[in-house]
């Protein structure tokens, strides 16, 4: 979602003026597009902040902006810190950007953090960084509904909104007239997308449908499902449609269900579970990935027992884990306290992660002797002599170039990987 927000701001820049540099030595003006999801996602921009700060002590006209998510949580509190910071916009305020740029280069601090009930920014272009790329996101809605009690997104992006369906099939079909082979359609839960216009309704399945009707080359991803949401009718739009990726990341957070209702997810383990296994029956082959957090308020034992007996259950085929940090402002930092040892945490994240990490191995080696059509994405970083792409299941394989470029469709046989990587040649 940064990336794509980060190509929305190129953009605007440059529709009105501004050109992009390669090195940010020569930069007139520094935006820092910025995540709050995390603490360690804020705490990196901290220490970004200092070595960009040693710019501006040589030049002190440079401008630094922050953008995004953590500008929208700490507003003006970044002018009262010693960051140097001259602009403050909030996800809903880039349109904004080249008047509060002008407002800074006259001395003044600019901020803008007001929150829109209709901003999508489906009129503009986002400007991609290369023109002769593969992949490419497209984010559908904004904001988020859910209450997820630890989660600062609904305060810091906003109430949801749907783009215009029309406007996502342009920019899609747009894209690959210009090479793109496969995009990734973003949301905070693309299950909630609806679109009303007049008597038309479009909901996700359709709308996911009609972008792959676009073309059979072109490739569909999506992030990300929500258990409680996630429908049979999305599922059965995936199955019948060979370039809709085979590939659900379906956060579970945790696998024990009082922990669950504490983080106010909406689905209980059972729930969760039974949504696994409709995905296996009406997708066969689908990799199915998820979110893990360990360390939640009051979290025991035994409900992390339950994360790992459930990770058992469902083979992950990978994750993203991370260790509980309490965000200002979040319904958890309001009423629930951060009473699970740090120490505690770093021993359940590990366990977590070395579980994960075998069963990630398990199911690439189950991927051995198997044929995948992959969509070679760039060459391999160790030798330009191989390609690397992804499988629809999202697994990435390295295999020797042969004839083939960049943007190629190839059937690869694996025969070997590593605990990331499946290795193949192409047959």
């Amino acid at each position: 979602m940064n990336i794509a927000d980060s190509e929305v701001i190129a953009s605007i820049m440059t529709e009105n003026g501004f050109s992009q540099v390669q090195d940010i030595t020569r930069a007139g003006i520094i935006l820092i597009n910025t995540c709050s999801i995390r603490e360690n996602a804020e705490q990196r921009i901290w220490n970004r902040l200092k070595e960009i700060r040693n710019l501006k002590k040589k030049n002190r006209k440079i401008i630094i902006g922050l953008t995004g998510c953590m500008a929208e949580r700490l507003k003006e509190e970044l002018f009262d810190q010693e960051h140097s910071i001259d602009i403050v916009a909030g996800p809903d305020a880039y349109r904004d950007l080249p008047a509060l740029v002008e407002e800074a280069m006259n001395g003044r601090k600019a901020v803008n953090v007001q929150l829109s009930q209709c901003e999508t920014y489906s009129d503009i272009s986002p400007l991609y960084r290369d023109g002769s790329g593969i992949t490419a996101f497209i984010p559908i809605m904004r904001g988020c509904n859910n209450m997820c009690a630890y989660c600062v997104v609904p305060y810091v992006r906003g109430a949801e909104r749907s783009r215009d369906p029309e406007s996502i099939l342009r920019e899609a079909g747009d894209l690959f007239k210009k090479g793109f082979r496969e995009i990734t359609l973003l949301g905070q839960n693309v299950d909630s997308y609806k679109f009303n216009s007049g008597d038309n309704v479009t909901e996700f399945p359709l709308l996911i449908e009609k972008v792959a009707g676009i073309d059979n080359f072109l490739r569909v991803r999506f992030t990300t499902s929500h258990p409680k949401d996630i429908s049979e009718e999305l599922l059965r739009t995936i199955a019948r449609n060979k370039n809709i990726c085979k590939h659900i990341h379906l956060p579970v957070q945790s696998g024990s269900s009082r922990v669950l209702k504490l983080m106010n997810r909406e689905y209980t383990r059972e729930d969760y579970m039974s949504r696994i296994e409709t995905i296996r029956n009406i997708i066969p082959g689908c990799s199915v990935s998820t979110d893990i957090i360990t360390g939640f308020c009051t979290e025991t034992d035994e409900d992390h027992e339950e994360t790992l007996s459930l990770m058992k259950w469902a083979e992950f085929d990978f994750a993203f884990m991370f260790r509980y940090s309490e965000r200002p402002g979040t319904r958890a930092a309001r009423k629930l306290k951060d009473d699970v040892p740090e120490e505690i945490k770093i021993k359940r994240l590990n366990e977590i992660i070395t579980l994960q990490n075998s069963l990630s191995e398990k199911s690439k080696r189950n991927d051995i002797g198997k044929v995948f059509e992959v969509l070679a994405e760039g060459f391999s970083k160790r030798s330009d002599k191989f390609l690397t792409g992804r499988t629809s299941q999202n697994k990435v394989v390295v295999f020797p170039r042969e004839d083939k470029n960049k943007g190629d469709y190839v059937r690869v046989l694996v025969e070997d990987c590593t605990s990331a990587t499946l290795k193949g040649r192409i047959i």
